[in-house]
């Protein structure tokens, strides 16, 4: 990493360290920008990413999607194109070098209209890609990072500059090296946009037991090929993901809520408790009853 990219790093460092004082996700005064603090590394975890950039500002990541093993640290950064559900672990945290992270979210219009008034190009009949990646961190796409961290020293500027530099970071992103991943998402007719809509559906009614052809019908695609170009984008069959969708969703409402698992199991599309208990024990290690009582004490 270069000089001048250490010392924006530290800058980085040392704004997130002051909007981001206790552990935990913090939202800031920039739309769709959070930041992240961890003092120590923890066990897995495990959430739906949004389609985001996300950088590791100090410490390391890994992020499990299906069975790939995605490991970023400073001089990477992470890009999400559609809803993913992963398993993520914090690596490297201290309470003197805690974990700290930068995540900021945008949607497929915002992509598109980068790539409406750029020279860019993407195919939109290139096979489906995963729709997951890490990059190096380069050092103009950290330049227009920092701008855009910097801005909340500078509160009235943010309706205005926030914008552009989010568009900034996008087309920079759009410029490397697996920026086709994520201008996919954006051009009507690829196949990426295709499963994307399916995904949304299993997002938005992942407690009904959809058919495959019905998925397949919403994608526009044969099964042979919805299954194939899914598994593609997301590193799991149709079935796999609304199961990691519906297990993290019952997690959330054990959590949150005084729900005994039965019910929760009926709730997020389960017909049998027992199944519901096997696979969610299967996933997070622990019957949920048990599991629960252990990441409430």
């Amino acid at each position: 990493m270069s000089q001048h990219m250490t010392i924006q790093q530290q800058e980085l460092t040392q704004i997130i360290e002051r909007y981001a004082v206790t552990d935990g996700v913090h939202p800031t005064a920039v739309p769709s920008l959070y930041f992240m603090r961890l003092s120590h590394a923890f066990e897995s975890k495990h959430g739906v990413y949004k389609p985001s950039l996300c950088m590791v500002v100090q410490g390391a990541k890994e992020v499990y999607l299906g069975q790939d093993r995605y490991r970023y640290s400073p001089s990477d950064y992470l890009v999400v194109s559609v809803h993913l559900p992963v398993t993520t672990q914090v690596t490297e945290a201290t309470p003197d070098a805690p974990y700290l992270g930068f995540k900021l979210e945008f949607t497929p219009s915002q992509i598109l209209e980068v790539l409406r008034e750029s020279d860019i190009q993407v195919n939109s009949i290139e096979h489906a890609k995963r729709a997951m990646f890490v990059s190096q961190m380069e050092t103009s796409l950290l330049d227009a990072i920092t701008r855009l961290a910097r801005l909340l020293d500078q509160p009235k500027d943010i309706p205005v500059l926030a914008p552009l530099f989010t568009k900034e970071i996008i087309y920079k992103v759009l410029q490397g090296e697996n920026g086709v991943v994520l201008g996919q998402i954006a051009m009507e007719g690829s196949s990426t946009v295709q499963i994307k809509d399916a995904i949304d559906q299993i997002m938005v009614q992942y407690d009904r037991a959809f058919r495959i052809e019905e998925l397949a019908e919403i994608a526009n695609m044969s099964v042979s090929s919805f299954h194939r170009h899914f598994k593609d984008v997301t590193a799991m069959s149709p079935i796999q993901f609304q199961k990691h969708v519906r297990l993290q969703e019952a997690r959330r409402l054990l959590l949150t809520e005084s729900a005994d698992a039965t019910d929760v199991a009926f709730r997020v599309g389960y017909e049998s408790p027992s199944q519901f208990s096997r696979e969610y024990s299967r996933m997070f290690g622990f019957p949920p009853r048990q599991d629960i009582k252990r990441l409430k004490t």
